[in-house]
């Protein structure tokens, strides 16, 4: 199974129902992922956990400015049988910028407007909106 294709389907549907946090099995993709959703204001915050088997999960507080999930939708771009990847010039703004781009970059895990101001592209992710 896709871990990153669970990891947003995961928190789209937590949003979608009202939950406050949700718990998704750890990584360090993840929870690179998960920093760059905070700094975007997607979610409220996060922090590694280990469950009762000693298994180490990321519990992800997510947001809801003035009773609104933040998260509407999301989309995957990048599947494990098929690979996009964007140049810095491909990269554009996602619903007139009310959402971002996630990029795996050689700096890192980036959002699209990150990615531009560091003038550098990369495998497209997801788009979160």
């Amino acid at each position: 199974m896709d871990q990153i294709s669970n990891m947003i389907i995961t928190m789209k549907n937590g949003a979608m129902i009202s939950k406050r946090s949700v718990t998704v099995p750890f990584s360090s993709v993840k929870l690179s992922i998960a920093e760059c959703l905070k700094q975007h204001g997607f979610i409220e915050g996060y922090s590694k956990k280990t469950q009762k088997n000693n298994v180490p999960v990321i519990e992800i507080e997510l947001a809801y400015p003035s009773g609104v999930s933040r998260i509407s939708d999301v989309k995957r771009i990048s599947k494990p049988s098929r690979r996009v990847y964007m140049g810095v010039r491909d990269i554009h703004n996602v619903k007139s910028g009310r959402g971002i781009t996630v990029l795996s970059t050689p700096k890192g895990i980036l959002s699209n407007k990150q990615a531009h101001k560091e003038q550098v592209g990369g495998e497209a992710l997801f788009m979160i909106w």
